[in-house]
């Protein structure tokens, strides 16, 4: 990309600063956070199983994600008061404390009490990148950093799970946290001067009825998702009375707490911002709770190797970076909510495809990879896209609070229908009839991804601002 050498003007900053550099670093922060998320899968086994620690392992997860949720509504309040600066930074500081305690767990509880830190920094620093974005960058750049990012966050797809059984094998499953600390640092150093500057910049004062009267979102409100997710994860491992008492419980708290989180609109399908953040909390829950299948299906059901059947992973990742590159090319005579339609609609197609193919066990298992091409393919131009509608769509004093409903949307979405593929998969797998397992499981989620699809024409023409 061409990159001015000093960052805009309406920064206002008084130093020259190399914008090519902050780019650089948030990519390298992205890849940070990514790694950290799919390496650990890899480790995870090895490490559970030597700390004695089996029974608590799907918390190592899910703490994770129930840090994000809580972190990003905390950090979207304080961004939009005193900017991305220092919620970057202190994030930055939790997420290698994080890395740091995991890394040296000497029992389970230590080794998850980690992982909840780490998505504590995780979620601070997606949200304080969100607003980087929207303040530091010229609106025209904005579609290639985006390009960027998305890239350096699949990029651990490829060499994540690789890097990881290599660690764990010939060192220790502790190296797994303990190497991920150099990139944080360096995405730390590269970004710190312009953060460094920013502090110094004063927030622009909104005059009386110019702002956008959006209230910060609750804490309570996030909390109480935060523990609905906590039992969500509980009641699917308890299986018993208590579970369907936790259940309750659970869509309790969400109803209570997530109407507060997201813009207004949200669960009515009002058009603009609402549908935005509802396509993307819906799009990567239907991808993830499909991908996280797709291996599986290919080894029990067509006996594909191991190392093959991780292929269609790679796959799906080349697909997205693809539709990364595509969605910032300025010749593409697309707005916003179309690309964002038509991702959501690669992703259902993909995922239909492959329900298919399941379904029908006559049928070549290759076509896996064509149908995760154009799921990739779909990832890459809708999750780029929403990212860049809600910028445009959000006020000057409320980017951060949008970006962490966006967010937010992101990694409850991706819990809950993961789950929800989960419970399918556990349902239908002891009946034997794995063309019927998988095909339901894939089938069901191209259906959510239809309804993002849905979600998305009620968004409205949005076209990205010229400079």
């Amino acid at each position: 990309m061409s990159q001015p050498e000093t960052m805009p003007a309406e920064l206002g900053s008084p130093l020259p600063l190399s914008q090519r550099r902050l780019t650089i670093g948030l990519c390298t922060l992205t890849v940070s956070i990514a790694f950290e998320a799919i390496a650990v899968a890899t480790a995870m086994p090895v490490a559970a199983q030597d700390l004695n620690g089996i029974r608590y392992y799907a918390w190592a997860f899910s703490l994770f994600v129930i840090g994000m949720l809580l972190s990003t509504v905390i950090t979207g309040r304080i961004c939009d008061r005193l900017g991305p600066s220092r919620p970057m930074l202190v994030g930055l500081g939790v997420f290698a404390v994080g890395l740091v305690v995991a890394g040296t767990a000497t029992t389970m509880l230590q080794l998850v009490g980690g992982r909840f830190v780490q998505g504590l920094g995780g979620g601070a620093l997606n949200t304080a990148m969100f607003v980087m974005v929207a303040k530091a960058y010229r609106p025209a750049q904005r579609p290639r950093l985006f390009t960027f990012i998305s890239t350096a966050w699949v990029l651990p797809s490829f060499v994540g799970p690789p890097v990881s059984a290599w660690l764990t094998s010939h060192l220790s499953w502790h190296w797994v946290f303990f190497a991920d600390l150099p990139l944080a640092v360096i995405g730390g150093a590269m970004v710190l001067p312009t953060l460094r500057v920013m502090m110094r910049i004063p927030m622009p004062e909104v005059a009386e009825g110019e702002g956008s009267g959006l209230r910060p979102a609750p804490i309570w409100a996030a909390l109480a998702v935060a523990v609905d997710a906590a039992a969500l994860q509980t009641a699917g491992q308890r299986l018993d009375w208590w579970s369907v008492l936790l259940l309750v419980v659970a869509l309790g708290l969400l109803g209570l707490g997530l109407p507060r989180l997201m813009p207004a609109g949200f669960l009515r399908l009002g058009r603009g911002l609402s549908s935005v953040v509802l396509a993307r909390s819906l799009l990567p829950g239907a991808y993830f709770g499909g991908e996280a299948f797709l291996p599986l299906m290919l080894v029990e059901q067509r006996h594909v190797p191991l190392l093959l059947a991780g292929g269609t992973l790679t796959v799906g990742a080349i697909g997205w970076t693809t539709g990364s590159f595509l969605q910032a090319n300025r010749r593409l005579p697309l707005r916003r909510d179309q690309l964002i339609t038509i991702g959501c609609l690669n992703v259902a197609i993909g995922l239909a495809l492959a329900g298919v193919i399941a379904l029908v066990p006559t049928l070549p298992y290759a076509l896996i990879a064509v149908a995760w091409v154009f799921a990739g393919l779909g990832m890459g131009f809708a999750t780029a896209s929403t990212s860049l509608a809600t910028i445009t769509l959000s006020p000057e004093d409320a980017q951060g609070r949008n970006g962490s409903s966006l967010n937010l949307g992101d990694a409850l979405g991706s819990s809950i229908f993961v789950g929800l593929a989960g419970t399918i998969f556990g349902f239908l797998h002891p009946t034997g009839n794995l063309a019927t397992t998988f095909g339901a499981v894939l089938l069901s989620m191209s259906v959510v991804a239809v309804l993002g699809m849905l979600a998305s024409l009620r968004v409205g023409p949005v076209s990205d601002p010229t400079d």
